[in-house]
């Protein structure tokens, strides 16, 4: 093979890695728009979109949402904080500036560093007071704090030092007394499949929730809070019709507030 045709295959191999690229930035904004049209129904108040005023907590942010959601509903702030966030943010910030009056700003920050988290609050001037609502949206099953499980799952499984094959326990009551002395109103959108391996880890938490954990979260939420769902019926359900239901669909989405 001459240099001339290794030269014009290295140039194709090249463009091919460019548009797997673009490709997974393209289905990001259009996943994100796909899954706002599911979720802002969990945006009204009284059953209209007042966001007027409205700030808002974006945990485990893609950084598209926000724009969207700054677009269609005009919120005064939109904090977005993620572990790893895209490379194309520091431009979508800039462009956010000029095609919408909603403050929009991205942060690295996880949402277990408390210390960072409150020097932004701070920094966006929320620092004594909660955000009117918080997202977390295809991120909940991410916010694992507790021992490994993966042994009750897989009795093969073995620890490593990075704990990348590791699943640890969801704790409900910690996890939903945090979100919600962020926001007064904790929006979920959560897409979930037992029979699928997430391969999205951040230090070893992850894995999607199985029926059996959102049976125990939902245990939890119906008894301490009120809980509204959008999807995929949207209304308030009882207990007893949210657990069937558990296993006929694979994404859902409802809020969490205190009880008046």
């Amino acid at each position: 093979m001459s240099c001339k045709d290794n030269s014009l295959i290295e140039r194709l191999l090249k463009c091919e890695e460019e548009l797997e690229y673009h490709k997974a930035d393209l289905e990001t904004w259009t996943d994100a728009l796909e899954e706002l049209s599911e979720i802002e129904d969990a945006f009204k108040t009284n059953e209209k979109f007042d966001m007027c005023g409205k700030t808002i907590l974006d945990v485990g942010t893609d950084a598209v949402k926000p724009l969207y959601i700054a677009l269609k509903f005009k919120p005064s702030k939109i904090i977005g904080i993620n572990e790893e966030l895209r490379p194309f943010v520091s431009d979508l910030e800039l462009q956010s500036k000029i095609l919408t009056a909603t403050k929009v700003r991205l942060y690295n920050c996880s949402f277990f560093d408390k210390v960072t988290l409150d020097r932004i609050r701070e920094k966006e001037r929320i620092k004594d007071k909660k955000f009117d609502f918080v997202l977390v949206s295809k991120t909940l099953h991410h916010l694992r704090t507790g021992d490994c499980i993966a042994k009750k799952r897989d009795k093969s499984h073995k620890h490593n030092e990075n704990e990348k094959c590791c699943i640890y326990k969801f704790e409900t009551q910690k996890t939903f007394k945090d979100l919600l002395q962020l926001g007064n109103r904790v929006i979920i959108y959560e897409f979930f499949d037992p029979n699928t391996d997430d391969d999205d880890k951040m230090r070893g938490r992850g894995g999607y929730f199985t029926a059996k954990e959102w049976t125990d979260i939902f245990d939890h939420l119906f008894k301490k809070y009120r809980v509204k769902f959008i999807r995929p019926q949207h209304n308030k359900e009882t207990l007893s019709k949210v657990k069937p239901m558990l296993r006929q669909v694979d994404c859902i989405c409802f809020y969490v507030e205190e009880q008046v």
